[in-house]
């Protein structure tokens, strides 16, 4: 459809138009969603389908939406530098907005929100475009919306101790992988998905300390390294810190946040004997 279409629509309040089935409009705009135009990707795709999902016109059809929004995910996964990243980085926001209006709703089974969390976790762990801002094309911000997904499961009912504990190391997959640098607040986007399992509180010490034990072992850059020194330790420092802030100035924090802090100062210590020896 041309883009006057939709211009109207979004003017228009964002109401369903009636002289065209559901089902055709969700086509166009989830192809939309992988447009290089940030204007019909972002203001039109994007902002239409989540505020259908929230205002519930997708209540009776959302495990197909959210199934659709699982497969885009996976649409040219491993390629970097490519177009196919805005598909996949914008399914994941739909997802998101699909598990929270089931958070909201219930009107999904809770087998479907853990089948969409294995996709979201499964795509996360393997993207390797993480670009943010892509010049001409706008946000592609993969690693900062599959963030936004595992905050958004977080809260989740049909997620446990279990499933919680399973996006906390796929957390840790993420800023431990030597990808490029994340320069675009990927590490408060992650950050804030660690608060949201960490508020569940589900989670003891027993779990949490040996997760962030294990990231603080490569917070140091390291020199031994052919190449960067920093290409790990570059992503998993930023990532401590902003867990740090969030930690100690979050107005909702977890019951344990006093211990978390304790440790999480010990392990920042450590990692910046320079600053803070």
């Amino acid at each position: 459809m041309e883009s006057a279409f939709w211009d109207r629509v979004v003017a228009e309040g964002h109401k369903v138009p009636t002289d065209r089935s559901l089902a055709d409009l969700t086509s166009e705009l989830t192809a939309m969603l992988g447009d290089t135009d940030p204007r019909l990707r972002d203001g039109i795709a994007y902002e239409v389908l989540a505020t259908w999902v929230s205002e519930g016109v997708y209540d009776d059809l959302l495990q197909g939406l959210g199934d659709g929004m699982a497969a885009g995910l996976m649409v040219g996964i491993g390629e970097r530098g490519t177009d196919t990243v805005f598909r996949r980085s914008f399914s994941a926001l739909i997802l998101a907005e699909c598990v929270s209006r089931d958070t909201e709703m219930r009107v999904v089974p809770p087998d479907t929100i853990l089948r969409w969390g294995d996709r979201a976790a499964g795509w996360l762990v393997r993207e390797r475009d993480v670009r943010g801002y892509v010049h001409g094309k706008g946000w592609a911000h993969a690693v900062a919306h599959g963030a936004d997904v595992l905050a958004t499961l977080a809260q989740s009912p049909a997620l446990g101790r279990l499933e919680l504990t399973v996006l906390l190391d796929v957390i840790a997959d993420r800023v431990l992988s030597e990808s490029d640098r994340l320069l675009h607040g990927e590490d408060d986007r992650l950050a804030l998905a660690t608060m949201q399992i960490l508020r569940r509180d589900l989670l003891g010490t027993d779990v949490v300390d040996p997760w962030l034990a294990r990231l603080a072992a490569k917070a140091q850059p390291d020199f031994e390294r052919a190449s960067d020194p920093y290409a790990v330790a570059g992503n998993v420092q930023p990532f401590l810190r902003a867990l740090h802030l969030q930690l100690a100035l979050a107005p909702k924090p977890p019951a344990q946040r006093a211990d978390l802090l304790l440790t999480l100062i010990d392990h920042l210590k450590l990692a910046n004997p320079h600053f803070l020896g």
